[in-house]
């Protein structure tokens, strides 16, 4: 094969520069989500509803947003070592993680069953942004051909 001539397995660099971005696209599609969703909460289920579902959408987000620094250290740590990361740090932060959200959990469950219902909803902000990147993605390699 020549040098100019392009692996058919191998994505464009036009192509892997628009993959790139996916993760940064994602975190923006999520307030873009949780707006309208608490309007929606709001409207379905008063202002305890509404306020679970912020609140879930912060855990959500920062939760998303942990994970994104975790996956980046541990992948930059591991290609300047070359050596494989000890999980245990990842762990703790993984049960801290779990731990937010049941402390939040029983908290909101205390001032309402709707606000409960909310948040459980609102945690589900991630999947709304995913889904929405997966369409985005659809649409522009359909459209540009990547």
């Amino acid at each position: 094969m020549d040098q100019g001539e392009q692996n058919p397995e191998s994505p464009s660099p036009a192509a892997e520069a628009f993959y790139s971005g996916a993760v940064g696209r994602i975190t923006r599609f999520m307030p873009g989500l949780a707006v309208p969703g608490t309007v929606i909460a709001w409207r379905q289920g008063g202002f305890w509803t509404a306020a679970g579902f912020i609140v879930g959408c912060l855990i959500a987000y920062l939760n998303f947003y942990w994970l994104k620094k975790t996956v980046s250290a541990l992948a930059d740590r591991v290609t300047r070592s070359g050596r494989q990361e000890s999980g245990s740090g990842a762990v703790v932060r993984f049960l801290l993680r779990y731990g937010l959200i049941a402390g939040a959990a029983y908290a909101i469950l205390k001032i309402s069953t709707w606000s409960l219902y909310g948040m459980l909803a609102g945690l589900f902000l991630p999947v709304g942004a995913i889904a929405c990147e997966a369409v985005y993605e659809a649409y522009v390699a359909l459209r540009r051909g990547l």
